[in-house]
């Protein structure tokens, strides 16, 4: 294998320095030659880094355009880089192969780069990884202290074919009622804070008729729904062939609920909108996640409650 890995931090400051150099390890011994950017472990306040930092390690991985690039953590910064980001430079380090493999906050860069023209192209030839990828982060999918491989193996097992190439379609069970949906369409999306909050701004991707997969964290169900909302109001939800739900983890269910849920918000999501929306995907903040590659053409079919997506 021997592909180049660069773990680098372009949002929140990573607390435990430990998990890092523990997942350039786990790295190596899966057969990647694994490194860690200078900057990777600076501290600014809650972020890798000032903003100056880590805009130029964001330039300087693009400009060396490893094989892969993959965040050590989200939390938040991104959104203050992305006025000043050369997207031409990270067009080149796509056009040269790299990979930037992230979520949670890397949404933003990841959304950025479709809306720039710099994330390469909806068609590519089989084989190929360059590109932005949805998907695990050095410290908590790599470099746990609790796991002996230092994350679920699952996840790791998915990264490994996704960047080598071997990676060319994922399988989950949806919800009863999908059954014969075949559709295609460019995939985007990620996590919703980050999709609503670029909504309005030059760093919102335009893509009609797509697959838009969301996931979050910490979020509870009537903000999930009212983030959904704002999206359908924008036109954004029924220009999409589906939309497809992750993990939405870690929220407090609040004693004026009265029965109200997570299912409750996403049916009557079901009656404002046209498109499709399934739920099962496994991405999101949760042990399992897969790799989904962003601007890629894709087909999405469901059989029964059996769900393949291509590419």
């Amino acid at each position: 294998m021997g592909q180049s890995v660069v773990l680098f931090s372009p949002a929140g400051i990573v607390a435990k320095p430990p998990a890092v150099r523990r997942a350039a390890k786990r790295l190596k011994a899966l057969g990647f030659e694994a490194s860690i950017d200078e900057s990777a472990l600076a501290r600014s306040q809650r972020f890798a880094g000032d903003d100056e930092v880590r805009l130029a390690a964001l330039h300087r991985i693009a400009d060396a355009a490893p094989d892969i690039a993959l965040a050590t953590r989200g939390g938040y910064g991104l959104m203050r880089l992305l006025d000043r980001i050369d997207w031409k430079r990270m067009a080149r380090s796509v056009e040269k192969g790299a990979a930037w493999v992230g979520h949670s906050d890397v949404t933003a860069l990841q959304l950025a780069a479709l809306a720039h023209d710099a994330a390469g192209p909806a068609k590519v030839e089989e084989g190929v990884t360059a590109g932005f990828w949805a998907g695990p982060m050095a410290c908590d999918d790599f470099g746990r202290d609790d796991s002996p491989e230092g994350g679920d193996d699952v996840t790791q097992d998915c990264f490994v074919e996704a960047m080598t190439g071997e990676l060319e379609a994922i399988g989950f069970r949806t919800e009863a009622g999908f059954d014969g949906l075949d559709v295609s369409g460019r995939l985007w999306g990620g996590n919703l804070a980050m999709v609503q909050a670029l909504l309005g701004t030059p760093h919102f991707p335009k893509i009609k008729n797509g697959v838009l997969f969301l996931e979050d964290v910490n979020e509870h169900p009537y903000r999930i729904e009212r983030a959904l909302l704002q999206l359908h109001q924008a036109g954004v939800l029924d220009k999409q062939k589906a939309i497809v739900l992750g993990a939405f983890t870690d929220f407090k269910p609040s004693p004026l609920d009265h029965g109200y849920k997570l299912k409750t918000a996403i049916d009557y999501l079901r009656t404002q909108t046209t498109t499709p929306i399934l739920t099962g995907l496994p991405f999101g903040h949760v042990p399992v996640k897969l790799c989904l590659p962003l601007g890629r053409k894709v087909e999405l079919v469901v059989q029964g409650r059996d769900t393949m997506m291509f590419w």
